[in-house]
């Protein structure tokens, strides 16, 4: 199984990403869609508990942040993790955004 975790500003090309790449073999797991972590913790558990092939596009910019996602993966000796990184210009972006 494997975690998948999109890092990025805003803008950065996560979503088309995962939509070109990863959307017919992954469940999104997106606050954006979400709007709570309440909802997204749920998406989550369901996937690891039926070892579902996950993305987290979120921005996830702090080691922080994506320790929850990666330690909750871990948790599950059949997820593997693995991590883009979307280096890009902020005027690119805000260009893309609008």
């Amino acid at each position: 199984m494997e975690a998948v975790m999109l890092i990025g500003i805003q803008g950065s090309g996560k979503s088309s990403f995962f939509k070109e790449r990863l959307f017919q073999t992954h469940v999104r797991i997106s606050l954006d869609l979400l709007k709570t972590r309440h909802r997204e913790s749920l998406i989550l558990e369901a996937c690891l508990a039926t070892d579902m092939r996950f993305v987290i596009d979120n921005t996830n910019p702090t080691r922080a942040e994506r320790l929850r996602y990666v330690e909750a993966a871990k948790s599950n000796p059949r997820y593997s993790v693995l991590g883009y990184y979307f280096e890009s210009k902020v005027e690119d972006c805000l260009r893309r955004n609008a």
